[in-house]
C-alpha cells in the first residue's frame, strides 16, 4: 500500500476545489478495495463495505473508524448493523474528495 496512512488528515473550510476524475483515479490505487461514487449532484465520494461473523465485531470495527474519525477531526458517514459496517468518505465543505478522504481511507484499511 501507500504512505497515506502515516498521514494527517488536514481539516478543509471549502477554501480548495474537490479533486478532478484523474486525481481521485491516482490516489484510489493508494487505497484497498474502495469505491467511487457519485451522488446526484455529481459530487464524488469514497464508500466500503465491511463484512463480519457477527453484530459484536461489526460494532468493534465502527468504534475502531469512530476513534480514528475523531484523532483525525474527519468524520464519514457510518452504518453498520448484524455482520456489517459501510462507510462513506468525502469532504462535506468541497462536497466532493481531497487527499484527507483517501488519508482515512488507508487509516480505516490497517485496522
Amino acid at each position: 500500500m501507500s504512505d497515506l496512512a502515516n498521514k494527517k488528515c488536514i481539516p478543509c473550510e471549502g477554501n480548495i476545489p474537490p479533486f478532478d476524475k484523474s486525481e481521485i483515479h491516482k490516489y484510489l490505487k493508494k487505497v484497498d478495495g474502495w469505491d467511487v461514487r457519485s451522488d446526484g449532484e455529481k459530487n464524488y465520494y469514497l464508500k466500503k463495505d465491511f463484512k463480519f461473523k457477527n453484530f459484536i465485531e461489526s460494532q468493534n470495527f465502527t468504534n475502531k473508524v469512530g476513534e480514528i474519525a475523531e484523532k483525525e477531526n474527519h468524520h464519514p458517514d457510518i452504518s453498520f448493523g448484524w455482520g456489517y459496517c459501510s462507510v462513506k468518505i468525502f469532504t462535506h465543505a468541497i462536497k466532493g474528495l481531497a487527499e484527507s478522504d483517501f488519508i482515512l481511507a488507508a487509516k480505516i484499511d490497517q485496522i
